[in-house]
């Protein structure tokens, strides 16, 4: 199997250390294609650069596009730490960004990833110039599968002993075929999804420690977050829907029709809130819009930043 890294980008794979928000060193794997204006793509829970394969060649030929995984997933350092802070990628983007760039930004974010950068635009509006975000869970009331619920609920002691034993290894085959039926449950044509996919969507839970417990840990804050937020208790998540309005900057917003993890009327509203917002449907499409439906993100995303004259 070839190299992903080294056949997507110039320079294959690179490493930028950061200090995360636990105030630890931290590698961070990113590529990067294109020149000029910087265009940062975010990946969703669970996911890594690999998810963005059909959109990094086209918008490369329009800016200069840096595609990197979040701290604890995908080729990205994997700390276990059993705390970690809520909003913890929004201090970590930061330091991506700055460390990584010495001008505003766009953003092209998908699902968590989009969440983290509507949370970004508030917390950073000076690093933002764009916003491109798709299938955001910013009004979710629930996990969205059952597989999260059940792993909010693990204790992370058990993740890291399964994490340590390598069992996802042992079982590799097992794995593979588990979370290559997921994701077809939610792709629009579950046919699209190649023996190459497949290989690489699962590469990192099976060949690296940590990303499990990774993805346990941060299910783990996202219940918590949304559970507070339905109680009324103080949140991170009711923070972000509060402050949607202090978003000025210009914010194309691209949900999958069929997406029944966060139906499209969460779109609408969204719409609604972000008052410098477009909205566009995205017909025979559910929630992995950024493989289901690549071509017309792609096309979406060049129009609007040509039409607000990001280059």
């Amino acid at each position: 199997m070839k190299n992903w890294w080294q056949y997507t980008f110039p320079q294959g794979q690179k490493k930028v250390i950061i200090t995360d928000s636990q105030g630890y060193p931290v590698e961070i794997a990113y590529g990067e294609k294109g020149t000029g204006k910087p265009l940062f793509l975010l990946h969703g829970i669970g996911s890594w650069s690999y998810n963005w394969r059909y959109l990094i060649e086209p918008l490369s030929q329009y800016c200069r596009v840096i595609c990197f995984d979040a701290k604890g997933f995908g080729f990205s350092e994997k700390p276990l730490y059993r705390q970690e802070t809520t909003g913890h990628q929004v201090i970590e983007l930061q330091r991506i960004i700055t460390a990584l760039c010495d001008e505003p930004v766009a953003i092209l974010a998908e699902s968590l990833g989009a969440l983290i950068a509507l949370a970004f635009a508030q917390e950073y509006p000076q690093l933002v110039s764009r916003l491109a975000i798709i299938n955001v869970p910013v009004f979710t009331k629930r996990l969205p599968h059952w597989g999260m619920s059940v792993l909010a609920q693990t204790p992370l002691e058990l993740i890291e002993v399964i994490d340590k034993l390598r069992l996802s290894y042992l079982f590799a085959p097992l794995i593979r075929e588990i979370m290559a039926n997921e994701r077809r449950s939610v792709l629009f044509d579950p046919s699209i999804l190649t023996e190459e996919d497949i290989f690489w969507i699962t590469y990192p839970y099976i060949q690296f420690r940590g990303t499990f417990f990774k993805v346990a840990q941060e299910l783990q804050i996202a219940a918590r977050e949304i559970e507070n937020c339905r109680n009324n208790i103080p949140n991170w998540l009711s923070k972000i829907q509060n402050n949607l309005v202090n978003i000025d900057c210009p914010t194309l917003i691209m949900w999958g029709e069929q997406d029944t993890w966060f139906p499209v009327e969460h779109g609408k509203k969204l719409h609604q809130k972000l008052l410098n917002s477009q909205f566009q449907i995205l017909t025979n499409c559910h929630h992995d819009a950024s493989s289901g439906a690549a071509h017309r993100i792609g096309c979406n995303t060049i129009e609007f930043l040509r039409n607000t004259n990001f280059f």
